[in-house]
């Protein structure tokens, strides 16, 4: 099956060309970060307490960090034994900066369940805007995989975003096997990047392969619908799977939990596997790990608008109760799902595509395994004897594609002839019914025929003087017609 994808050029975003809903001042921008500026302002300010104090702690982690590199590189000179190999991380950073990274996310969910807001929040991009709009405001008949390509930069950093979306997914009557086309996408990107290294003259290729599928989960009803079941049962085995709970805002924190727990208890029960938080050694990391854990599936809330609170400029969502605010890890989860997407496990997630999915899918194109499921094997002979070996299978091939037309010419033609017996037997029947019905007839009008002479003979023989007399005074009357026409002259 062809997958439908559009390409769209690459877009550069950096802060100078993210327009003005998303700029800061042009002194500070540089030093900034993307992840902690606000929208529609053109003065510095926090968002939130427990950012700054996030971004404080990076500060200080930078600044132990560099103390500690300073002074290991200070003791390791002064040893005698010192030979320069211990640089090699900083070697590996400059090359991986300088070279940039990729990362694709597909988001897969109903129209209307803020995909596109949610994408444009997470990476402080104006992504989806009037010139191209989201995928709900393209909706089609079918479903369809587009591609659109954004280049991020952030402290001389370069992110080339690939964000992939279906719209139409789950609009249409009869969503039966809607998820085909994505599958065929995900397996079409592996079967590229399989090709270009397995390709004699190999060069560094782009990464197309879909590291992570953000599942928009709909906030309405008791749990998962059949079509989020079917859904995560086909792809959790060829991409990483994030389940979230789109507009969070509609529910209660109770509602929120509850909610939370049978999604959890469904996946297990439909043994779906979802993206899994690694295991390390450090407790400080696996009790991050562990409290991003708690918070799956996501519930967030999406919004590009700037909103005044107490003297704060802050991100969220101005309703006639409140106001939400989506950089506020009490109201929704959008923090720590920007944290674990883009700060956290970026990597981890490109590193469980490669390791486990695309070898998944490279063992199985290799082994020769079909799409039902059975295996070809690949046999280790001579190209010239494995050539013959399929010459003569082909040849064997036609032999019995032969015998089975001819099998099946023998049958039509002694269906026809059958046809024929019996057509002809049918009309010699009908030929044999019409004769004797025609004798039948015959015989009728013969009787009929007798009767009629019988009938004539009684009935001239009792009325023969009478015509007789009757002849004769016509003949007179005649005669002495003609004589008085002559006395006249």
């Amino acid at each position: 099956m062809a997958v439908d994808t559009m390409n769209r050029p690459v877009r550069t975003k950096s802060r100078s060309s993210i327009p003005t809903a998303l700029n800061t001042s042009n002194s500070v921008s540089t030093k900034r970060e993307l992840f902690f500026r606000s929208d529609g302002s053109s003065k510095q300010h926090s968002v939130e307490n427990g950012i700054s104090s996030m971004r404080k702690e990076d500060r200080d982690m930078r600044e132990r960090e560099k103390k500690d590199d300073s002074a290991a590189a200070r003791s390791n000179k002064m040893m005698d034994g010192y030979v320069g190999f211990a640089n090699l991380p900083n070697q590996v950073y400059r090359k991986s900066v300088k070279r940039g990274f990729e990362f694709t996310l597909m988001v897969v969910g109903e129209s209307g369940l803020g995909k596109s807001t949610l994408i444009n929040s997470l990476f402080m991009a104006d992504l989806y805007n009037s010139d191209h709009p989201g995928p709900s405001l393209r909706i089609k008949k079918t479903v369809q995989v587009e591609s659109t390509k954004v280049l991020l930069k952030e402290s001389g950093v370069q992110l080339l975003l690939q964000v992939v979306d279906t719209p139409g997914f789950g609009d249409a009557v009869d969503n039966s096997n809607c998820w085909q086309m994505i599958i065929d996408y995900i397996e079409h990107r592996y079967e590229e990047f399989l090709n270009g290294e397995s390709r004699v003259n190999r060069k560094i290729m782009p990464d197309g392969r879909v590291h992570c599928c953000v599942y928009f989960i709909s906030p309405n009803g008791h749990g998962l619908k059949p079509l989020d079941v079917e859904f995560m049962k086909k792809l959790h085995d060829k991409v990483n799977i994030i389940p979230v709970i789109a507009k969070a805002d509609t529910m209660t924190p109770e509602e929120c939990t509850l909610f939370k727990k049978q999604i959890l208890n469904e996946i297990a029960q439909h043994k779906i596997k979802i993206y899994d938080f690694p295991d390390i050694d450090d407790e400080e990391e696996n009790k991050a790990n562990k409290s991003l854990k708690e918070r799956v599936p996501f519930a967030v809330v999406g919004s590009n608008t700037v909103i005044e609170v107490a003297g704060k400029k802050v991100r969220g969502r101005r309703y006639p109760w409140g106001i939400v605010e989506v950089e506020n890890m009490e109201h929704c989860d959008f923090i720590p799902l920007r944290n674990m997407l883009v700060r956290t496990h970026m990597m981890d997630l490109k590193d469980v595509t490669n390791n486990v999915h695309y070898e998944n899918f490279r063992c199985r194109k290799l082994a020769g395994i079909t799409s039902d499921g059975k295996t070809n094997k690949i046999p280790n002979k001579n190209p010239m004897m494995q050539i013959a070996e399929e010459k003569k299978d082909r040849i064997e091939k036609m032999k019995k594609t032969e015998q089975q037309m001819e099998q099946v010419f023998e049958l039509k033609v002694k269906e026809k002839m059958q046809q024929l017996k019996d057509s002809e037997a049918d009309l010699s029947k009908r030929h044999e019914q019409m004769k004797k019905s025609l004798e039948q007839q015959e015989g009728e009008l013969q009787e009929k025929r007798k009767q009629f002479e019988q009938e004539r003979a009684i009935f001239e023989a009792q009325h023969g003087d009478l015509r007789s007399k009757t002849l004769e005074a016509g003949s007179k009357e005649s005669l002495e017609g003609k004589k008085k026409k002559k006395g006249f002259f």
